[in-house]
């Protein structure tokens, strides 16, 4: 029975390291968070007439918000960064559009 037992808590040890976050990883709840962020940013977008929302490319890690893309003014660049800033739970925005 405590041969058992230990196997038990050795699985469950495992399982829970299997799931926590490093800091090039997410845990499975961080990678479902930043996909309801992600989605988010790119309906706000979506939504918005002054960005074209097909042109910015939406990435997202442990909350922070990577804007990459090329549009064809510094204003639609600007406001694709401060529709993400406006997500909740962004905890950072790196614009890297591009004007083209």
């Amino acid at each position: 029975m405590k041969r058992f037992a230990s196997m038990i808590a050795a699985a469950s040890l495992l399982a829970l390291t299997a799931c926590s976050s490093t800091p090039t990883k997410e845990s499975a709840g961080e990678y479902i968070d930043d996909t309801v962020i992600t989605a988010k940013v790119k309906a706000a977008m979506a939504n918005d007439p002054t960005v074209k929302a097909t042109e910015i490319n939406v990435e997202t890690f442990k909350g922070e918000v990577q804007l990459s893309g090329f549009v064809a003014d510094p204003t639609s660049a600007a406001r694709a960064a401060e529709l993400a800033r406006g997500v909740k739970g962004v905890t950072a925005v790196k614009n890297d559009v591009r004007v083209k």
